[in-house]
């Protein structure tokens, strides 16, 4: 597999507040009700953070340390598989930058350090926007949308 790295980078406009938005990704409660999953961690830089499945089995699918944290603004963590938690190499980084846009917020995702075709780099470019879109859905109307569902058939 290759070396390169490649990157993703997702804008999205949502009518809610920086201090919202900021509590939507890092309160377990709450990542749950939009993502399926519970996002874990005291959120203090160095610490581990866990994205944990949101069901009975309470499954850990990925992980990783808190690079920053400025709330409600930005937020980096690293990211990898549960199974790749110890491989420096296939850690990715994760930066979330929240910043206030007229009576709005423009949510920045910026996923990098991803190695070019490897499953993670297709599977962000395929998760992040749907979960990014539930996300504001949650925000905006109460209610986050199946984040699991999958296309109909033609």
């Amino acid at each position: 597999m290759s070396t390169d790295k490649t990157s993703f980078v997702y804008v999205t406009y949502i009518a809610s507040t920086p201090h919202r938005v900021y509590e939507a990704i890092t309160r377990p409660e709450l990542a749950s009700r939009y993502w399926g999953h519970e996002n874990v961690s005291d959120w203090r830089p160095g610490s581990r953070w866990e994205h944990v499945r949101a069901n009975n089995d309470r499954t850990v699918e990925l992980v990783g340390k808190v690079v920053e944290n400025s709330p409600p603004n930005r937020l980096v963590i690293t990211w990898a598989g549960a199974s790749q938690a110890d491989d420096l190499s296939a850690q990715s980084r994760v930066t979330f930058d929240i910043a206030e846009y007229e009576d709005m917020v423009r949510l920045t995702v910026s996923h990098d350090e991803l190695i070019a075709g490897s499953s993670m780099a297709r599977g962000i470019t395929k998760g992040w926007p749907v979960v990014l879109s539930s996300l504001k859905s949650f925000l905006e109307t109460g209610r986050g949308l199946d984040v699991f569902a999958e296309p109909k058939a033609a």
